[in-house]
């Protein structure tokens, strides 16, 4: 990344840090399941629309970033490996697409 591009992203990445934890509040406990993808796409177009290509970007980082921190979290607290936490994922997300 550039300096003239870090500058730009980081002029929005306080609202789009904001917009990505009220996606979470709003996805977290959703009934049905499905809702939360809804929900997901929702939120991207209207990120795409006010901010951009750059916006969708640093809510990519954005989402990331917490995601990591709570994998990191849940692996010290259950002493399990990141490792380990992603392979349940990854295999939670096999269960639910079998034939991809």
């Amino acid at each position: 990344m550039d300096e003239d591009e870090n500058r730009r992203l980081g002029l929005i990445a306080p609202d789009i840090s904001q917009i990505s934890i009220d996606l979470l509040r709003k996805a977290v406990g959703v009934y049905p399941e499905e809702r939360m993808g809804e929900e997901a796409l929702n939120i991207a177009d209207e990120v795409l629309e006010q901010y951009g290509t750059d916006g969708l970007r640093v809510l990519v980082m954005s989402l990331t970033g917490w995601a990591a921190v709570q994998i990191e979290k849940e692996a010290q607290m259950t002493g399990r490996t990141h490792e380990a936490l992603l392979d349940d994922m990854d295999l939670t997300r096999f269960e639910t697409n079998p034939d991809i």
